[in-house]
């Protein structure tokens, strides 16, 4: 399998690491077994997670909302949150606080600590910590089998489609989304847009699918943080596994083919590399299936053969793990 120059460079790190006796790196969360605690940091930096100039409370549910989707990952209970952020003069840092206190309350969660520092632009970082559930188990991406079923959280590609939008001139301001008038005097495809624009600036993490698979004999998770096929490459990859993924059964949103056509995107670029869909990609032994209120998907199977093979209209190729890399230097 081939990677990302961030996927090289973490492993280095854990090769480094692992020679020090630590094996910690390889998941969304790092365990720590004998507090039998997971914990997780993230950041969102403005201009390169979320446009200048955004809502400062629109980006403190964001910073919350990705982290949480980590440790659902790993079937964890979040319960503390640790922020160091720094802002320019002029950045209302007390709206940024007020949001995220609210909600790191309504997700249960304690902002036991934390930094503040002045910058050029908004940018915070969050450190979650989470526990093991109850009679649960940790979910890990190493714990996948030859055999188990492929399953989606939810549908993949509407948030970079939000974040396409976002960047070809709709806007948020006011808690209120505006589009350009072309798309806007459509309902239908008016009704999306706005849609894939929340999905992508309020990502909902499943943290109760999480420890619903907690309490399955085994499972294994990934959130879809960096793109499907980047992360369905990361997770195979922890399980010493190859994949089918059948590109017919990915779950899409009303009216996400005619918003693409609009745009003149290709929806399944969006749905394989797209990223930031905070969605869990997880599977499970053939014989145990998700409850509907979770609303997922069966997208495919985890083989013995290691290749990850995208099975589109009849047609089987090998899936390239392309999506969101962080190191990857830009024109």
């Amino acid at each position: 399998m081939s990677s990302s120059q961030e996927d090289r460079l973490l492993q280095w790190l854990r090769e480094q690491l692992q020679r020090d006796g630590s094996n910690r790196i390889g998941d969304d969360a790092a365990l720590l077994p004998k507090a039998e605690t997971a914990i997780t940091v993230d950041h969102q930096i403005a201009g390169v997670h979320f446009p200048p100039g955004l809502d400062p409370r629109v980006v403190a549910r964001r910073l919350l909302a990705v982290n949480l989707s980590d440790l659902a990952a790993m079937g964890a209970e979040p319960h503390y949150a640790f922020l160091a952020v720094s802002s320019p003069p002029d950045q209302d840092i007390k709206r940024f606080l007020q949001a995220l206190l609210q909600a790191t309350r309504d997700a249960n969660v304690e902002l036991a600590g934390g930094d503040l520092a002045r910058g050029p632009v908004l940018s915070a970082t969050l450190t979650l910590v989470g526990g093991k559930a109850p009679r649960g188990r940790w979910v890990r991406r190493s714990n996948g089998k030859p055999g188990d079923r492929l399953w989606l959280g939810g549908p993949v590609g509407q948030s970079a489609l939000g974040r396409r939008l976002l960047e070809g001139g709709a806007d948020y301001q006011k808690s209120r989304i505006q589009l350009p008038p072309k798309l806007a005097s459509d309902p239908c495809l008016a009704t999306a847009a706005r849609q894939a624009i929340r999905r992508h600036l309020f990502p909902d993490p499943q943290i109760e699918l999480g420890l619903w698979l907690a309490h399955r004999r085994r499972a294994a998770a990934i959130d879809i943080s960096d793109g499907l096929s980047l992360d369905l490459h990361r997770l195979c990859r922890e399980s010493g596994v190859g994949a089918h993924l059948h590109a017919d059964h990915l779950p899409t949103t009303t009216h996400f083919l005619d918003l693409c056509a609009w745009l003149q995107l290709r929806p399944m670029d969006l749905m394989l590399s797209g990223g930031e869909d905070y969605c869990l990609l997880f599977c499970l032994p053939a014989s145990i299936h998700p409850p509907d209120r979770f609303g997922c998907a069966g997208v495919g199977e985890l083989t013995r053969d290691r290749s990850i093979r995208l099975i589109e209209g009849g047609r089987v190729r090998l899936l390239e793990p392309q999506g969101w890399d962080h190191l990857r230097v830009t024109d």
